[in-house]
């Protein structure tokens, strides 16, 4: 998922990402954390057993200073434990957002890029205040804001499958432009005979048929370069419709420019003193202009369709 689909999936399911984040911090709480360390690590890991998508966990002083290192389960474990502590924090959204509110609740940031984590993120803090209303101390809890949508949406076991469904696809793909490079290497083979023995026999038909390799090739390039970009090296929404909807058109415009060159190559031979391959050469441009007309139904009813989706959802947040 990139980071306009996370950032308009956001916006989509604000208020229930915020009630998610506000409880879990809640149970999390325990005002040991201010003291104990290690009561900090333990919650950390139960977090991460629970809720994968927390990125961290830290406290704060009264003062936006930060009282324990930054806890994570990478960094537990890991050499790079311990840093954090100490380290001003009263300038982070967080911190002035918990400071200006006047309850003792939860409050959540807007997304921002993490300096420690360098994703996308949501930050979550309860203050902790003694009987007089003093503040004694911050929890701070950072969310991976991606991970925490798909959680939300129930995607992470098909993100489980995500590495393997790329292997399949990339496999596809270098067979498909092994194809291609069959198909290049056979029309270069017509080129050069037709160069060395340029009969009258071999100008009239092999044009043709290095015309049809070259089509091939085209068709199953474009068809392999578009299986590569959308499914392997792109980061698709899968629950956007104009996300399927985008592949969908790249797809069908690939086989239709096919189907038009070689309904063109028909017409030629038919012209040239082929005769019987009129029919067929009118067939195929029938069939192309029905094909291009139902893509342009189904693009202007997609985005409709998308539109009033939009406007519903909209309906309901107002």
């Amino acid at each position: 998922m990139n980071y306009i689909s996370v950032i308009e999936r956001y916006q989509d399911y604000k208020e229930p990402i915020h009630e998610l984040m506000s409880s879990i911090i809640a149970g999390a709480f325990d005002k040991t954390f201010f003291t104990e360390e290690d009561s900090l690590i333990a919650s950390m890991k139960w977090l991460k057993q629970n809720y994968p998508f927390v990125d961290l966990m830290f406290t704060l002083d009264n003062q936006g200073v930060q009282l324990s290192p930054n806890i994570s389960n990478k960094s537990i474990n890991h050499k790079s434990f311990g840093l954090g502590k100490g380290v001003d924090r009263s300038y982070r959204p967080y911190y002035v957002k918990v400071c200006e509110s006047e309850n003792d609740g939860v409050v959540v940031t807007e997304p921002y890029l993490s300096t420690s984590s360098h994703n996308l993120c949501i930050s979550v803090a309860l203050k902790h205040v003694d009987a007089t209303g003093d503040i004694v101390g911050i929890l701070v809890l950072d969310i991976d804001l991606a991970h925490a949508i798909e959680f939300l949406m129930g995607d992470n076991k098909r993100k489980r499958f995500q590495p393997f469904f790329i292997s399949v696809y990339s496999c596809i793909v270098i067979g498909l432009f092994l194809i291609v490079g069959i198909l290049l290497y056979s029309a270069g083979n017509e080129i050069v005979s037709l160069l060395l023995d340029p009969s009258i026999e071999g100008l009239q038909s092999k044009p043709f048929g290095i015309i049809i390799f070259l089509t091939l090739a085209l068709a199953i390039f474009d068809l392999g370069k578009t299986t590569m970009e959308e499914e392997v090296l792109m980061q698709k929404d899968i629950f956007r419709h104009s996300s399927t909807r985008r592949t969908i058109t790249r797809f069908m415009a690939t086989i239709l420019i096919a189907i038009s060159i070689e309904a063109l190559l028909l017409m030629f031979k038919s012209v040239l003193g082929s005769p019987q391959y009129l029919v067929n050469a009118v067939a195929m441009m029938a069939a192309s202009a029905g094909l291009l007309i139902g893509l342009g139904i189904y693009v202007y009813l997609g985005a409709k369709a998308e539109v009033l989706l939009k406007g519903n959802m909209l309906h309901k947040q107002g």
